[in-house]
């Protein structure tokens, strides 16, 4: 049974889109590294549908000389959760691509079941949502920046289910982020 790994980029107060705003703070050697242990773990990604349309074109185009995650990102197979995209569509909008239908929490626990290792989400807030609320995000990953956006997309916008989580492990980088790992309570 495979797990389920989210990694977010949000700012101080929860802002996760585009996250173009944390160039600024650089990229500490320590954070990559978490984030690259967190992809080699990782058997599959599994992403929502405007998420999965924003990663294609930014990451089919690369290669490893590029930027390392890249075979990552290519050659891992890719859930996407749905109801407007088949596996045709899928396949050809990103090798290894496959579309999970519309959002079904029946049908992730099959997805997961399915997978041996780790199974890796970034953005897709929606289905993060979903997925906390129905009990099947293992591991929260929470790269939290020093900064108050204001503006833009929160991960937990106002009226989100309510969800209890437990601090497993945090860590604070010479950038000033702060990764902060959760699981369920």
């Amino acid at each position: 049974m495979g797990t389920i790994s989210v990694h977010e980029f949000v700012s101080l107060d929860g802002v996760f889109e585009d996250p173009s705003w944390t160039v600024p703070f650089g990229f500490d050697p320590d954070m990559g590294e978490d984030i690259a242990r967190l992809t080699r773990s990782s058997d599959a990604i599994l992403l929502g549908r405007r998420t999965f349309e924003m990663f294609a074109p930014a990451w089919s185009g690369r290669t490893a000389d590029d930027d390392p995650g890249a075979p990552f990102f290519n050659d891992t197979p890719k859930a996407v959760v749905s109801g407007n995209l088949d596996d045709a569509a899928a396949e050809r909008t990103w090798r290894n691509s496959r579309s999970l239908g519309a959002y079904d929490a029946g049908r992730i626990r099959e997805f997961k079941d399915s997978v041996t290792g780790g199974i890796y989400i970034s953005g897709s807030g929606a289905l993060v949502r979903a997925l906390l609320a129905d009990g099947l995000v293992d591991a929260l990953h929470l790269f939290v920046y020093p900064l108050v956006r204001g503006t833009g997309a929160r991960l937990f916008p106002e009226g989100s289910a309510e969800t209890v989580l437990r601090l497993r492990q945090y860590d604070a980088y010479d950038n000033g982020v702060l990764h902060l790992i959760y699981s369920r309570a």
